[in-house]
């Protein structure tokens, strides 16, 4: 340990360990060519964390300056660290962990550049009560306008109850495994931040509106969103299966939502000509 508190070469374990668990497609880039070794390569987690490639390896290397609470904090995101993982980087690294914030709706800049550069991949923001902050041109395509709509009505927990009892959406078993699937981690939210009004007034809303919702709330299911597998059906151009990647941001209770398809699979060569259409 230095005079400092930074601790060098645990830091640079830390880093490198983290970085070689994260694959690709978790945070929204290609596969690509085969890799030589598992995990991230070093520019790509300085590109996600929006510092310089020298930079980030001198850190891995044990050689960096003293980082300061913005770059911790921005690694922490670039590689998806739980709130304990984070809370240890800032130790490591001679730092006291910051506060963990409640939700908010600010969109982080650097993460609003990270969905615009995934040209191939629908992706969106969403706060900790699902109102859609931020996407990328796939993703407006993908929602049909979203642009259009009212920012006081982009709630995707909302839209989904929406649906009229008899809408044949509700007898398919992927459907009701994703809804329930929300629904379980909009309690997890509630949970983590009882006092946010935001929250609140959703759930009161939606328990005297939405009869389907006041029964999935009263099973009281808490899950985090997870990975899933969706399968859809577009109306333009038919049916789609992607992986619903979702990457938890822990300081503001904010989900990156990436729709990964399978490389080489017909609904990447979908997304590429969706790509095509909506940047020319």
């Amino acid at each position: 340990m230095t005079t400092t508190g930074l601790r060098r070469d645990e830091l640079a374990a830390f880093l490198r360990t983290r970085r070689a668990r994260l694959r690709p497609a978790e945070v929204g880039l290609p596969d690509g060519v085969r890799r030589r070794t598992p995990g991230l390569r070093r520019q790509e987690v300085a590109q996600l964390a929006g510092m310089s490639v020298d930079y980030y390896i001198r850190l891995e290397q044990g050689r960096g300056p003293h980082p300061s609470g913005q770059v911790l904090a921005a690694l922490a995101r670039a590689l998806l660290l739980t709130r304990d993982e984070r809370a240890y980087l800032f130790r490591i690294a001679g730092q006291s962990p910051p506060p963990t914030a409640g939700p908010s709706r600010e969109v982080d800049p650097g993460l609003r550049h990270l969905i615009d550069a995934m040209t191939e991949t629908p992706a969106y923001v969403v706060d900790a009560r699902y109102d859609v902050l931020a996407w990328n041109r796939l993703a407006e395509y993908f929602f049909g306008g979203l642009s259009t709509v009212p920012g006081a009505d982009r709630n995707m927990v909302r839209w989904m109850f929406r649906r009229p009892a008899d809408d044949p959406h509700w007898s398919d078993p992927d459907t009701l495994c994703f809804v329930r699937s929300t629904v379980a981690d909009l309690r997890a939210a509630y949970g983590r931040h009882p006092a946010d009004r935001g929250l609140a007034e959703l759930v009161t809303e939606l328990l005297g509106t939405a009869p389907r919702f006041a029964q999935f709330w009263a099973e009281h299911d808490v899950e985090e969103r997870r990975p899933v597998v969706k399968r859809v059906t577009h109306p333009e151009t038919g049916p789609l299966e992607f992986e619903c990647r979702v990457l938890h941001v822990p300081e503001t209770g904010q989900r990156l939502i990436v729709y990964v398809p399978e490389p080489g699979s017909p609904t990447q060569a979908v997304f590429r000509r969706l790509a095509e259409r909506v940047g020319s």
